[in-house]
């Protein structure tokens, strides 16, 4: 694959549970759903610019760029029309699709069905050695982005931006309140249980937060490889032998020429994550121009001090404190001054100059009246009902298909 220089190219994928239509239960049709659309299970869907295919969870389909696109800018129609044509074939079968990042009351030890077509034999070695019954594995939808780079040097610019702002994302993104039916401990409670995924075997996704990088070589000694020799004896036949086996919040692919990052919870509509990816893009391209700060001290921010505000980030979201003077440094916050994560996200996109960007409004609202999982929250209240709960699914599943904002009652926080 052709190597891009930095923000040349995109590849955005969007994930999204199958569900009944009448009960919001999930379904584990995503191989149906692909033979109706007149796909083949082992090479998914193409559709023009886009693709849908499978990963891991079987009531999962992945809508994503079929090649690595030019621009963010109008891919959220793109996608939008994909999601319509799907919620079109799954009502033959009384399914839809539903968004936000895990499914409010599933039980994945009961209802999880593993993908057993193509790369079967990849799932069945990560649930032989880490149990993929969890909610970490069967029961979470998320927004990856993909971006390029050219060189070592560009290799070294983009990772170390990426690292620094990971643990801001949670407080855009959250969109997973639920849990089994009751009020999650965290606002992004697929962030949570993503962590303790490989639990058995710590090097797979360290601190989530990817330590601090030189270049690719020393990417694939330190990580890669204390990876493979860590998973080799449980995997001896070497089927994890690959750099996607990396569970990190954001991971090289140097087979594409892209680090891919992975802690997004996916939203109500393709709008909405394609917002984000763009307020995403406009402020890594800042840390990266060093135009924020330099090099040296955006590598001063310590892996433990970023894994700690990722943390915090995932439980309350945008109120987060960011106290760490290397952290406000590296974003050219003055570390006098009391800073919440809502307060570093106004202040880089000011900064960006991304004031009438058409995807403003989106993170504004966000910004205003809190995550998708505070609104989510909001219009459920703090113990509601399973009719209650899928009441307002249904709603959100709504918007889905329309494409529209959710709004949940209630604006200010």
């Amino acid at each position: 694959m052709p190597s891009f220089p930095l923000f040349e190219r995109f590849g955005v994928e969007l994930e999204y549970m199958i569900v009944d239509a009448r009960t919001l239960r999930v379904r584990p049709w995503a191989d149906r759903l692909i033979r109706h659309a007149g796909g083949t299970v082992e090479d998914g869907v193409t559709r023009g610019p886009l693709a849908w295919s499978n990963e891991l969870a079987l009531h999962l389909i992945e809508l994503k760029t079929g090649q690595p696109a030019t621009r963010l800018e109008g891919l959220d129609r793109a996608f939008q029309a994909e999601v319509r044509h799907i919620n079109d074939l799954l009502a033959r079968d009384g399914a839809r699709l539903l968004p936000t990042a895990m499914h409010p009351w599933m039980d994945p030890h009961r209802e999880s069905r593993l993908w057993p077509h193509e790369c079967g034999e990849i799932y069945r070695a990560f649930d032989r050695i880490f149990d993929c019954r969890g909610h970490g594995w069967t029961n979470l939808q998320s927004t990856h982005l993909n971006l390029p780079f050219a060189d070592d040097s560009e290799f070294e610019r983009l990772h170390t931006a990426i690292r620094l702002l990971l643990p801001l994302l949670p407080a855009l993104a959250a969109s997973s309140p639920f849990i089994e039916g009751r009020p999650a401990p965290n606002l992004d409670q697929r962030l949570a249980e993503y962590r303790r995924n490989c639990a058995r075997i710590p090097s797979v996704s360290g601190q989530v937060v990817p330590e601090s990088i030189p270049s690719p070589a020393a990417y694939r000694r330190r990580i890669l490889e204390q990876i493979y020799r860590d998973l080799a004896p449980h995997d001896p036949e070497g089927v994890l032998h690959h750099e996607w086996a990396n569970a990190r919040g954001a991971i090289a692919r140097f087979d594409r020429g892209t680090i891919e990052i992975r802690v997004l919870d996916i939203q109500e509509c393709p709008a909405a994550d394609l917002a984000i990816l763009q307020a995403i893009v406009a402020v890594l391209r800042l840390l990266t121009d060093h135009s924020l700060s330099p090099a040296a001290a955006q590598r001063r921010a310590s892996t433990d001090d970023l894994a700690d505000l990722l943390r915090r980030a995932t439980r309350i979201g945008a109120r987060a404190r960011v106290s760490q003077p290397a952290i406000l440094r590296a974003f050219s916050a003055d570390p006098a001054r009391r800073w919440n994560v809502r307060d570093l996200w106004r202040h880089l996109l000011t900064l960006a100059g991304t004031q009438g960007a058409p995807w403003r409004p989106w993170i504004d609202r966000i910004l205003e009246q809190g995550t998708l999982a505070e609104r989510i929250l909001r219009a459920t209240g703090p113990r509601p009902s399973r009719s209650r709960l899928r009441a307002v699914y249904r709603q959100l599943a709504d918007r889905l298909a329309a494409g529209d904002a959710w709004e949940a009652p209630g604006s200010d926080l």
